[in-house]
């Protein structure tokens, strides 16, 4: 039997693997506004051999309350099919953003039952600095018949995190830098004041990473958690300011082996919108609030 294949894969791995009939390489990078990036014209311009473009801004349900909601089952495959990916592919995802966004499109692939696709651990710019070959131009695949996934994100609501604050079932960890979550101010990125759910952990998401852009190993992501609060036999729900960064913490605690965890996908953007729900600013008191 063979072995399962992995969430995280190296780039020296994909350099050996990349002419395999079943490997299809996906760019998902995806930039926040103010980089001022064009991500398709990026992938032109420069991309691993074979790669096919995601197109990851596009995949958003756009029927959703929530801004920037988390593609439907419909809409994953569709997509998928028109880039010619089947389910006997392994499919390995690389960005080259500084919101690791990668993690975002692991997260929309996995969550409607596509098995098989994993992470390229540093991205583009580590495949880059190790000195392995660009190509440039786009790729053209036959369509694929469109797989038959479910329509399941198993993805906390607004109304589930207000729960939540009476209950205490799930933690909830904030991956934003520490001073938009307790901060007052203005936050950078959305707009909108800076501030939290009530009762919210926090680690930024880059503290997930190595120095040199790879993910730290399992032991010393569990260390990350545990320093920043998290108990690891709890339950566990990450926020961020739109669900992207909050992303790369769900992969990075499916890598140090914490499988109850999910995202609340509206995230700060949803809730700081909302007067009706509660809001905490400022330093986080002893129960982290």
């Amino acid at each position: 039997m063979a072995d399962a294949f992995p969430i995280l894969v190296s780039t020296q791995w994909l350099a050996s693997n990349l002419e395999a009939a079943d490997i299809a390489v996906l760019d998902a990078s995806r930039h926040l506004p103010a980089a001022n990036r064009d991500p398709r014209a990026e992938f032109e311009a420069g991309h691993i051999p074979g790669a096919r473009f995601l197109d990851l801004e596009t995949l958003t349900d756009g029927g959703s309350p929530v801004p920037s909601a988390l593609p439907t089952a419909g809409q994953v495959a569709e997509r998928i099919a028109q880039l010619g990916i089947t389910h006997e592919h392994r499919i390995v995802l690389y960005d080259d953003s500084a919101v690791k966004t990668s993690a975002r499109a692991w997260l929309a692939l996995t969550s409607h039952g596509l098995a098989n696709v994993a992470i390229l651990d540093g991205g583009l710019a580590r495949w880059k600095t190790e000195g392995h070959p660009l190509e440039s131009g786009v790729n053209e695949f036959p369509a694929a018949a469109p797989a038959v996934l479910r329509d399941d994100n198993n993805v906390a609501t607004k109304g589930e995190m207000l729960a939540n604050l009476e209950t205490g079932a799930e933690q909830v960890l904030d991956a934003r830098a520490a001073d938009r979550v307790f901060g007052s101010g203005i936050d950078p990125v959305h707009g909108g004041q800076n501030g939290r759910i009530p009762g919210s952990l926090n680690l930024p998401f880059s503290a997930v990473y190595a120095d040199d852009g790879t993910f730290k190993s399992p032991a010393a992501l569990r260390a990350e958690f545990e320093q920043a609060g998290v108990d690891m036999q709890r339950p566990l729900v990450a926020t961020c300011g739109s669900g992207v960064t909050a992303s790369v913490l769900l992969f990075a605690a499916r890598l140090a082996g914490k499988q109850d965890v999910r995202l609340y996908d509206g995230s700060w953007q949803e809730w700081e919108a909302d007067p009706a729900t509660p809001k905490a600013q400022g330093p986080a008191d002893v129960t982290g609030s």
